[in-house]
C-alpha cells in the first residue's frame, strides 16, 4: 500500500513539475528582463515606479515596445521622459501600453477597442497582422505568471 501511494505521489511530482517549470514562473518584469531586448522599457518601468505593479498578481496584458522602438523616438525624448520631473508623463505612457486581463491574441477581433490602465483605450487591427493603434505586434502570446506580453515595434501614445 505505502509503496503504491509512494509510485503515484512520484508519478504525480513529476508530471507537475514540468508544467510548472515551463509553466511562466516569471512574472512580467523578469519575463521582459529575460529577453534581452526590453532595456529602455525595464528602465522607464523602474523609473516611473511601476515594478512592483507589473510584478503583482495582474493579470496583466503588456504591449512591450522594444529597445529598437524607442530608439525610433525623437532624439533626447527617452532621456527626457526618464527624468523625475516628468514621472507622471512617462506613467502615462507607460499605462497606454497595458490592459487589465490576460487577451491572448486569439480573443483579439479587426477593429476591437480596449481600455488601458491609463484609461484610454487602444484600437486593435488584425486584418493584415496585428496591430496596436499604429504599432505592428511583432511576436504575440509571450506567456508570464502574471498575463501576457505582446512585443510591438513603436511606442504607442496617449490621446492628449
Amino acid at each position: 500500500m505505502f509503496r503504491r501511494t509512494f509510485i503515484a505521489l512520484t508519478a504525480a511530482a513529476s508530471i507537475a513539475t514540468p508544467a510548472f517549470a515551463g509553466g511562466h514562473s516569471k512574472d512580467i518584469v523578469d519575463t521582459a528582463v529575460d529577453a534581452g531586448s526590453f532595456g529602455t522599457l525595464v528602465a522607464a518601468v523602474e523609473a516611473a515606479g511601476l515594478v512592483e505593479t507589473l510584478k503583482g498578481e495582474g493579470p496583466f496584458t503588456v504591449f512591450a515596445p522594444t529597445d529598437e522602438a524607442f530608439a525610433a523616438l525623437p532624439e533626447g525624448t527617452v532621456e527626457s521622459l526618464l527624468l523625475p520631473e516628468n514621472k507622471d508623463q512617462l506613467t502615462a505612457i507607460l499605462t497606454y501600453h497595458v490592459v487589465a486581463g490576460k487577451v491572448m491574441s486569439g480573443d483579439l477581433s479587426d477593429g476591437m477597442e480596449a481600455a488601458t490602465v491609463e484609461g484610454s483605450n487602444v484600437t486593435i487591427m488584425t486584418e493584415g497582422g496585428v496591430k496596436v493603434n499604429d504599432a505592428n505586434v511583432t511576436t504575440a502570446d509571450i506567456e508570464a505568471s502574471n498575463g501576457v506580453i505582446h512585443v510591438i515595434d513603436a511606442v504607442i501614445m496617449p490621446p492628449m
